[in-house]
């Protein structure tokens, strides 16, 4: 028997996790121990919970006011008598936060190996988005297996010179995480505020958008809701208290926009089934809401996912408040170019990544024995 070890801190991570912790615990031939280390401790919980996945280590990290170099720190402190106990056969780390960066460099110096999963994806500006564009390259260099969602990020990770031996094309995690939520019978409050009007799901947090860049968007969805009588704005207000605040008071206002909690995984997938457009900065609703059909305007200059850009399901419209409502015009007024959107081929997968990579994990096994 094989140990691997999964470990992530953030809601994004724990969500694309889930599937591969799921998979693992039903295979005979692994022992999957789960690390979290809490870098966002509220949001983490309820993937948990929506999840049903019990820590067998939990860090709990998460301090008022951290910074980067604290996370950093403290997670190396912190996670090293982790893996000198329980000194697994490979940890499994995802995507690109301070945690997986900080996980990776730990496992690293205890020369465990390393599997990153969502690995590849790249903007190749060093500060967009910060910290995650470096974190990822980082995680390349220190990565034994790298689990690619696309033959895109593939070829990054080649043209990088990493092996080709060691990389795999998996899929996105994101889209088996879809298959554990779904719910046709779903019913939330919001849901009934919205009243069977257009819905516009908006989620705005990154680092690189707290600079000007929300009080343009805000700005663009009161226009937005002027013009359109018909539209209800679901906001998910990121925990941060400076965007709550800004939030509050530029939109509060405004009777056609709803500010609510952030949603627990479970909530998010089916409102996003519900929605008509997503308007977004984040990064793992530019893979979701286009499985589900959804188009999605994506509030950065740039994306790690280009294979969404490139197979139509994606448009980056940044942050300037005119281009934001053309672009929103065009899906709320064009049939044809929302049709174009919403049936466009979804480029991260079919559900199976986890399956993908446990066969790779097993391979690697067998390899090195």
């Amino acid at each position: 028997m094989y140990k691997i070890m999964s470990i992530f801190g953030t809601r994004p991570e724990a969500i694309k996790m889930a599937p591969i912790i799921h998979a693992a615990a039903k295979d005979p031939q692994l022992e999957s121990i789960v690390t979290v280390s809490a870098q966002h401790r509220e949001m983490l919980d309820g993937v948990l919970h929506a999840f049903s996945i019990t820590p067998d280590h939990d860090l709990n990290i998460m301090r008022h006011g951290q910074t980067l170099q604290s996370i950093t720190s403290v997670i190396l402190e912190q996670l090293t008598p982790v893996l000198e106990q329980e000194r697994p056969d490979m940890v499994l780390v995802h995507g690109d936060t301070t945690t997986t960066f900080a996980s990776a460099l730990c496992a690293f110096y205890l020369q465990i190996p390393i599997a990153h999963v969502e690995a590849g994806l790249r903007t190749y500006h060093r500060y967009s988005p910060f910290p995650e564009e470096i974190n990822r390259q980082l995680v390349s260099r220190l990565s034994t297996l790298h689990f690619a969602p696309t033959q895109t990020s593939a070829q990054n990770l080649l043209n990088e010179g990493i092996c080709e031996k060691d990389i795999f094309v998996t899929g996105n995690t994101a889209i088996d995480a879809l298959r554990l939520t779904e719910n046709g019978q779903y019913h939330h409050e919001a849901l009934d505020w919205a009243g069977g009007h257009r819905i516009l799901l908006l989620t705005a947090h990154r680092r690189e958008n707290q600079n000007g860049g929300l009080e343009h968007i805000f700005h663009a969805v009161l226009t937005l809701c002027e013009r359109h009588p018909d539209i209800r704005v679901i906001f998910p207000c990121h925990r941060n208290p400076m965007i709550r605040s800004l939030a509050h008071e530029m939109l509060d206002g405004c009777n056609q926009i709803r500010i609510i909690e952030p949603l627990e995984v479970y909530d998010f997938h089916n409102i996003i089934r519900h929605s008509y457009l997503i308007l977004t900065d984040s990064g793992g609703i530019q893979e979701e809401a286009p499985s589900l059909g959804k188009p999605v305007l994506v509030l950065r200059d740039t994306t790690e996912r280009p294979e969404g850009v490139k197979a139509g399901t994606l448009k980056l419209v940044g942050t300037q408040e005119e281009r934001i409502l053309e672009e929103s015009e065009r899906l709320l007024n064009d049939a044809a170019a929302y049709a174009a959107m919403s049936n466009a081929a979804n480029p991260y997968g079919d559900g199976r990544a986890s399956e993908r990579i446990l066969a790779a994990l097993h391979a690697y096994f067998e390899k090195n024995a």
